[in-house]
């Protein structure tokens, strides 16, 4: 039978992944290879005096020690990627004796064996001339800068000021969210090897083609001689979405060295040699009429990057346009300290930003006495309050009322402190979801096999989310095959490029230049063709440019839709419901159940659907509970760079998680009505269980993550 949209299956890759058959960047077996060893800086700012190499270079088998003295200019400046540019950090090491954060990578030593690298590694000394570092807000030395000189725009309308002070209700708070660490499974691995004058790269990307180019660009040599392979991921989310510089190192040693070079650095050397989630502080002010609409909202932020670049998380784009409103003023701020820089993690902006709005429209319906549920009913807009844009399609509303009837909101006694089990504190907290709906430009060669089976090509990637199972079934539904008659290949830079796997775009964007080649494909049978048939196909999403084809091909990101731009919003809604128990002594806090119910447009594959989903309310509930990475604020290091103490959801947390996806149809969004999903289920997920602690115990958590001293008292 054909299969198609919306069919229930398996996922295609997930036999060999779970039974090893799929091989990770790591696992390749590269011939005669050479092992590298990171040694990282021990202070946040200063500069190195000095190495002390001779143990290290007396070690059996090592080949190598590499530091600025015999590095320096073999990595070439390449522009940032918030600035259109590949690197996730403009800071180069082993470019100059200058520290700019602890963990940066100081030396790269490499030996024969695994063993013996780690032991060189180990023996290097190196000295430093510490200065005392800023690790980051409140300390001595920062510098805080407007985001709107770095390009951001802060969405505004109205006079926000006037209207908060008129109001006849308002509530004002400040939150704040912690720094966070991706911790994928998968540690940063590379291996790099030449033949001819052509580099291979084994590395988990979520865009080949960007590291195609951007390595190209970086050791100075033409994009048509790197190769990179990648395809399987294990765990991305926005940690391998740009280069990091680890990449030039590795590869630029294969090629003094003549042989391979593979490097697997250790878990807490991820925690500085890739990115991670910025630390925020805001501020929010709401006020409203006394039937709850909406006056005013300010919402200011200020994030955590490093010293010389100019990341910035931005989520009042997306906070400034959920609700009606008639006057919104927003600010951004970037606090420099010496830190290395931030990038995307699973919900960049959204996920803190959303937190303080949300806790503070929890807030505010306390103010008004007045059901959190009801309050964002009647905040509901079709159209986003900055530039008036109509939604292609916003069933927020529908999310709440299913949700709630799913969850028994109506049982929910409205008072603080009025539900009790026993010695537990009973609260239920409720957010809304939302993620801008992204589709990019996107190439793919789909070829129709004379035996009735089908290929897809396309240098698209799968971080875990079933992109495999979801580009079948969009060549089933256009071919009219069952799954099982398709092989699909991604995560090549040999392939047809793609966009980034990022902004929860692939499979909208893939999907749809899948099927226009399935199309060709149907077209050509229809006028006789016979044999096998191989299209290649483009598609260029309206409101994006033409030459966006030609940036794609030199591995430049180009994605439409979202909020802001074009002749309309597009976004994908949820409504997050949750429930929590707080004991009365020990005032630990169990979540016992957690619902979401989204709309977001066509489901391709429903079961890797209702899995991402899930997988994204469990994080959610991570990010509210769990998650922090601790740093000492007088050397700037951070200081539970482990998983024993990096602290993630375990089953013991996470009891029962349900995901109701309500029918949507939006071909204004795209020509098959796809909406990305990857990140919508853990947005809003942390304030509706800071909400939902409220309501237990009548104590208002505003700064994440919740803890036990938070409501001792």
């Amino acid at each position: 039978m054909p299969d198609g949209f919306g069919t229930d299956h398996q996922r295609i890759d997930g036999r060999a992944k779970v039974t090893g058959g799929a091989r990770y960047a790591s696992d390749v077996v590269v011939g005669n290879v050479a092992h590298a060893w990171l040694v990282t800086s021990a202070i946040a700012r200063g500069r190195i005096t000095g190495f002390e190499d001779a143990e290290a270079r007396a070690v059996p088998g090592v080949l190598e020690v590499f530091t600025h003295r015999n590095m320096q200019g073999a990595v070439a400046e390449t522009e940032f990627f918030a600035k259109g540019g590949y690197v996730g950090s403009t800071i180069r090491p082993l470019e100059s004796d200058q520290v700019w954060h602890a963990g940066q990578i100081v030396a790269l030593v490499v030996a024969d064996t695994l063993e013996a690298a780690r032991e060189a590694a180990q023996r290097l000394r190196v000295r430093y001339a510490e200065e005392a570092p800023a690790a980051g807000f409140d300390a001595a030395g920062v510098e805080v800068v407007a985001a709107s000189d770095a390009g951001f725009e802060d969405a505004g309308v109205g006079d926000a000021d006037s209207a908060f002070a008129a109001a006849a209700v308002k509530v004002e708070a400040s939150y704040s969210t912690p720094t966070q660490h991706h911790n994928p499974i998968e540690l940063f691995t590379t291996t790099a090897s030449w033949a001819g004058g052509k580099l291979t790269l084994h590395e988990g990307s979520q865009f080949v083609h960007g590291l195609k180019h951007g390595i190209a660009a970086q050791l100075r040599i033409d994009p048509a001689d790197v190769h990179v392979v990648s395809p399987f991921i294990g765990g991305a989310f926005g940690a391998r979405g740009s280069i990091t510089q680890r990449t030039a190192l590795v590869a630029e040693a294969a090629r003094r060295l003549g042989r391979p070079v593979k490097l697997v650095p250790t878990r807490a050397q991820g925690f500085t040699i890739a990115t991670y989630r910025a630390e925020t502080r805001q501020q929010v002010k709401l006020a409203a009429s006394r039937d709850g609409r909406l006056q005013a909202l300010v919402h200011e932020g200020w994030e955590v990057t490093s010293r010389p670049d100019a990341y910035k998380v931005g989520g009042t784009a997306t906070t400034s346009r959920i609700y009606a409103c008639p006057n919104v003023r927003t600010k951004v701020h970037m606090v420099h300290a010496d830190r290395n820089t931030p990038g995307f993690m699973r919900s960049p902006p959204e996920l803190p930003y959303m937190f303080a709005l949300e806790s503070a429209m929890d807030e505010l319906a306390y103010a008004l006495d007045m059901d959190p549920v009801q309050l964002r009913r009647i905040n509901d807009t079709q159209r986003e309050p900055i530039k008036g844009l109509p939604y292609s399609s916003r069933n927020l509303v529908g999310c709440l009322d299913a949700g709630a009837r799913a969850f028994g909101w109506e049982r929910r006694s409205p008072a603080p402190r009025s539900m009790r089990d026993g010695e537990w504190q009973v609260g239920w907290g409720v957010a809304t979801s939302i993620y801008p709906a992204h589709i990019g430009t996107a190439t793919a060669r789909v070829t129709l096999l004379p035996d009735g089976r089908a290929r897809v090509q396309t240098a698209a990637h799968d971080v875990g989310t079933g992109a495999y199972t979801a580009i079948g079934l969009a060549a089933a539904e256009g071919l009219g095959l069952a799954l099982e008659r398709i092989v699909v290949e991604l995560g090549d830079s040999d392939l047809p490029p793609a966009p980034v796997a990022g902004g929860s775009n692939t499979t909208a964007s893939v999907c749809n230049v899948v099927i226009k080649a399935c199309e060709e494909i149907r077209a050509r049978r229809a006028q006789g063709q016979q044999g096998a048939i191989e299209v290649y196909a483009e598609n260029v999403p309206e409101g994006l440019p033409p030459d966006s084809i030609g940036k794609l091909y030199q591995g430049r990101n180009a994605l439409g839709g979202g909020l802001e731009g074009g002749k309309q919003a597009m976004a994908a809604f949820g409504a997050i419901f949750l429930e929590v128990r707080v004991h009365d002594r020990t005032r630990e806090v169990r979540v016992p159940r957690v619902l979401g119910a989204f709309a977001a447009g066509r489901i391709v594959s429903p079961r890797q659907a209702r899995s991402q989903l899930t997988g994204g309310l469990i994080w959610g509930i991570g990010a509210a509970l769990h998650e922090q990475t601790e740093i000492d604020p007088r050397s700037a290091r951070y200081m539970n760079d482990n998983m024993a103490e990096y602290l993630v959801p375990v089953n013991a947390d996470i009891r029962q998680v349900e995901v109701l996806l309500l029918d949507e149809q939006d071909t204004q969004a795209n020509p098959l009505g796809i909406k990305g999903i990857g990140e919508l289920g853990n947005v809003g997920t942390n304030a509706a269980l800071a909400n939902a602690v409220f309501h237990a115990t009548g104590t208002r958590p505003r700064d994440l993550p919740v803890r036990i001293e938070h409501l001792m008292a």
